[in-house]
């Protein structure tokens, strides 16, 4: 676990401190309040909603007992208001990137885990790749049915690795600001998961910085080699294999547009 005083520095001492929020009585008007504000906030990165704007049929079903704090979530994730705030206008990746955030409470580990939702996404839909983290045994084993979802990546369990603390701090900008605040509609984490490297962590007090993994060489060129998958307009015999030799700078925009195509990246590699 994070210390008291580590997690005062980094600025996440509200997530350190509070208990996770756990639906008990369905009969406890104020514990039931509770948990629907903090389902908005968790899973719309801290967004501000408007009264206009909330799921009032999931809440009344939530609060007579007919939906689990899961599916309430599901219900948050599914709707019209998510699609809008986190999936139109912004890249894919970035889309799943806030997925894992909102839904399992962590960044991704590495670009398996991006390119398969990603091809999730593309060959089954958006019910789906939403679905596919709440019905997963991660997220039965972390929050069951009535505990609201939060940010586990802050803490340095034994089951995940030390970079999945610095990712996380990459989707995270301090406790009071937003995820569409932010302004960013790439994938923050796209190289780093690529090159396997982690960011520093800088501390929100001193500006410091808690050193990760060594950052990627933006002298060196890459190789990414990639598996192109049949599309609805052609007819495909088998997989063909390309690669790209690409700039550190521009291995970001390449690995977007490869997966806007419905490409599945093989593997990064120094040149």
């Amino acid at each position: 676990m994070t210390s008291s005083m580590t997690a005062t520095l980094l600025g996440i001492e509200p997530f350190s401190s509070t208990a996770p929020v756990e639906l008990r009585s369905i009969g406890n008007e104020a514990e039931v309040q509770a948990v629907i504000c903090a389902t908005y906030r968790q899973v719309l990165g801290n967004e501000h909603v408007m009264q206009s704007e909330r799921l009032n049929s999931a809440e009344s079903m939530l609060k007579q007992g007919n939906l689990s704090v899961r599916d309430f979530v599901r219900a948050i994730a599914l709707s019209e208001l998510y699609r809008t705030k986190f999936f139109q206008n912004v890249y894919q990746i970035r889309f799943i990137e806030l997925n894992f955030k909102h839904l399992l409470g962590r960044a991704p580990r590495d670009q398996a885990e991006i390119s398969a939702h990603v091809d999730r996404y593309i060959n089954q839909g958006y019910e789906a790749e939403i679905n596919s983290y709440l019905d997963s045994e991660e997220y039965q084993s972390s929050f069951g049915d009535m505990i609201v979802p939060y940010h586990r990546g802050f803490s340095t369990a034994s089951n995940q690795p030390t970079v999945a603390f610095n990712r996380m701090f990459q989707l995270y900008r301090g406790y009071a600001n937003s995820d569409r605040a932010q302004g960013n509609r790439k994938g923050r984490l796209t190289e780093e998961l690529a090159l396997n490297t982690a960011s520093p962590v800088r501390t929100s007090l001193s500006g410091g910085e808690l050193m990760g993994t060594a950052g990627g060489d933006r002298s060196q060129l890459y190789r990414i080699r990639v598996s192109q998958g049949a599309s609805n307009r052609t007819t495909q015999i088998r997989r063909s294999i390309s690669e790209y030799l690409v700039a550190y700078e521009q291995l970001s925009s390449t690995m977007q547009r490869l997966n806007q195509r419905g490409s599945r990246i093989v593997s990064i590699t120094a040149a």
